[in-house]
């Protein structure tokens, strides 16, 4: 799992890979073209750089998605790389392929998570996750039902 780049990193991990059971992605961006700018130690824009974008979003290879991810996300987060959309948008697109998501949205909270409330139904959250999709991890039968 991962925070903020992290979460990103994971996204992208998955998104390119089956080694892992399941991820989890806390308050990430998942879709470059909408930080047009720049972002990380990419300081070209979208315009310069339309194909750095495209292959650094995760948001833009979500069919590929088969590795159940949870993402979380705080409702009032105004970094300006990780609106609430980021995280709305991906859950959407990874629904309606079909991939195996989860979307929480923690009321009141920013980039970093503060209440003892939303903290403790983060780990509630992840650790739920975990159990089913690690610790009880089912394997898929011939259709990939599981």
């Amino acid at each position: 799992g991962g925070h903020s780049y992290g979460a990103f990193m994971v996204a992208n991990l998955l998104s390119h890979s089956n080694l892992f059971a399941a991820g989890i992605a806390r308050s990430g961006a998942y879709n470059r073209t909408l930080t047009p700018f720049g972002f990380q130690s990419e300081e070209r824009s979208y315009w310069e750089a339309p194909e750095v974008y495209y292959t650094m979003s995760p948001f833009m290879h979500a069919e590929k998605m088969k590795t159940p991810l949870l993402l979380i996300h705080g409702e009032a987060d105004n970094n300006s790389g990780t609106y609430p959309l980021q995280s709305e948008r991906y859950f959407n697109a990874l629904k309606g392929l079909g991939a195996p998501a989860r979307l929480v949205m923690l009321p009141k909270e920013s980039h970093g998570y503060r209440a003892k409330e939303s903290i403790l139904h983060m780990l509630w959250e992840q650790d739920q996750w975990l159990e089913k999709h690690v610790k009880n991890k089912t394997e898929p039968d011939e259709t990939g039902s599981r």
